[in-house]
Order: C-alpha cells, then structure tokens, then sequence
C-alpha cells in the first residue's frame, strides 16, 4: 500500500511556491489494523473528502499530498513522542512527550475515537508502532518536506496549506467543548508559523463567500505546520479546518448539495492565494 498520493501541476502549468498536504483523508485500512471497530465507526477519525474539496490545486501550479492511510491508523500530524508509555504492555523504548491529545487518545496512535470509543481490545505492541511509523508516518513527511524544500530552493519562499476538516460541534474532550464550531478556523500557532498577511487574505477571502471563520480557536496547528515553518527565512504554513457540515452528511459519510459550492470557492481562494505567492 502506497503511504500517500502526490499530484502536481500537469504538463503546462506553471508551477507556484505553493504545497498543500491532506494528511487525515486516508481511507485504506492497513490489513494489521486490528481495530475492534465496526466498519461504519472507522471513518469518524476521516477528514473525508478534504484532498477532493482541494482538488483542483495543481491545474492552479500547486502540488497536493494525500495520505492514503487513515489518522487512527498513525496520525501523520503528530509528534513522534506525541507518545504515552502507559499505553504499550512491553514498554515504549523511545523519547516520550504525551500532549494532551494522547491523554484524549488521539496522539500518534489513537487509542479512543474522539475521547470516547476504545478502538483496540489490545493495543499495538512496539514492533508494530515502529512499523507504522517507519512504512507510513515517515514516508509522508518525507514527501512532504521534499516539496517545501523543491519549492523553496526554485523561489525562494514557499507557502503551505495543511488541510483538515473538524466535526461541526466539540464535546466534552474537545479544547472547545460541546460547542457548535464556525464554518473554518485557520491555524497559525499565534502567529508563529506564516506572516500574518497570508492568514488574513485566506480568512477575508473565506469571509467574503459568506463563511465565519476564527483564527487560532480551538485550533491553533499541530505538527505539520510546526515542524515545516519558518516565516523567517520564508517558510510559511498555515492550517485549515473546514466544517464538515458545509459539505457533509457526517452521520452517513456522504457528500451533500453543498459539497460542489464549497469545491468552487475553496478553488477560487486558491487562484487568490496563488496571486499572492507569485507576487511575493
């Protein structure tokens, strides 16, 4: 199984410093995910159709990364010590550095579906999170920063969208509670990981087709855009939540009559956000 799919701009267009990433749209299930999960609960984890909500990026000179694995499989956007010991029988011999979100069980391997569901009967053993590390999380940062690194050495600055979708309300194990969300939250880590001037033209944009959207609450980014930023030398990364209920059924998992509207305007914020890169 390969880790991820990588599209890039066909024959004929131009490419542009720009490089967004779908790490949570996997939906192949490795055959030693031994999950005591009825199938129809296994996509809870999914930020479904997120790699087609942003499909069009390459004929727009972006390249897009899609993991093809799914996040309670291994969680490409954690930490590698994003890792609590409590949860290996036989002892985890690496660094260990539990966030909150592994007292959740939803750190580098889930353990619990959003806090609540427990997803193994008995959890993977160190050989087997060694496995999944080696033949899953590593290869997709690996591809992921060969891309910020080629677009970066040809212009000299590159721009990168981590793209998510959030349930449209919390509960009680969420940063933000049993609340119901806005239509995005865009992530930038306080303004830490992009100049603020790309979060504003990406939120304004958004705002202009009618959507709310909050900066940095409840989610701020977490290692996908922490680990490949550094607006300094002019790697920006900003991560996108969009709310599944503006293009879902998330109790069917289905596409609704929305999906298609916001597939256009997340097309048209692109061609802005394009604007921008070449212009820098």
């Amino acid at each position: 199984m390969t880790p991820f799919n990588l599209h890039c701009p066909p024959s004929g267009v131009e490419p542009v410093a720009l490089v967004l990433d779908s790490p949570h749209s996997g939906t192949q299930f490795p055959a030693d995910f031994n999950t005591v999960l009825l199938p129809e609960m296994r996509r809870r984890g999914e930020d479904a159709f997120v790699d087609e909500l942003f499909g069009k990026a390459p004929s727009l000179g972006a390249s897009l990364l899609a993991a093809t694995f799914p996040r309670i499989y291994i969680d490409a956007n954690r930490a590698l010590d994003d890792i609590d010991p409590a949860d290996f029988t036989e002892g985890w011999d690496g660094p260990v550095n539990p966030s909150p979100k592994t007292a959740r069980g939803t750190g580098l391997i889930w353990t619990r579906m959003h806090g609540f569901q427990a997803i193994y009967d008995q959890l993977p053993n160190v050989p087997e999170v060694k496995a999944r590390i080696e033949n899953y999380w590593r290869p997709y940062h690996n591809a992921l920063a060969d891309l910020i690194d080629d677009a970066h050495r040809q212009f000299g600055c590159v721009y990168h969208i981590d793209c998510h979708s959030m349930r449209s309300q919390g509960n009680k194990f969420d940063a933000d509670g049993a609340v119901t969300r806005p239509d995005f939250v865009l992530g930038d880590r306080d303004g830490v990981t992009c100049e603020p001037a790309f979060t504003e033209l990406v939120a304004e944009c958004l705002r202009g087709f009618g959507y709310s959207v909050d900066i940095n609450v409840p989610y701020k980014g977490a290692e996908l855009v922490a680990r490949y930023s550094d607006p300094a030398n002019g790697r920006h990364s900003l991560q996108i939540e969009i709310n599944r209920s503006r293009y879902m059924d998330e109790a069917a998992m289905e596409k609704s009559a929305e999906f298609d509207t916001l597939h256009d305007h997340l097309t048209e914020m692109l061609a802005v956000v394009r604007r921008f890169v070449v212009d820098r």
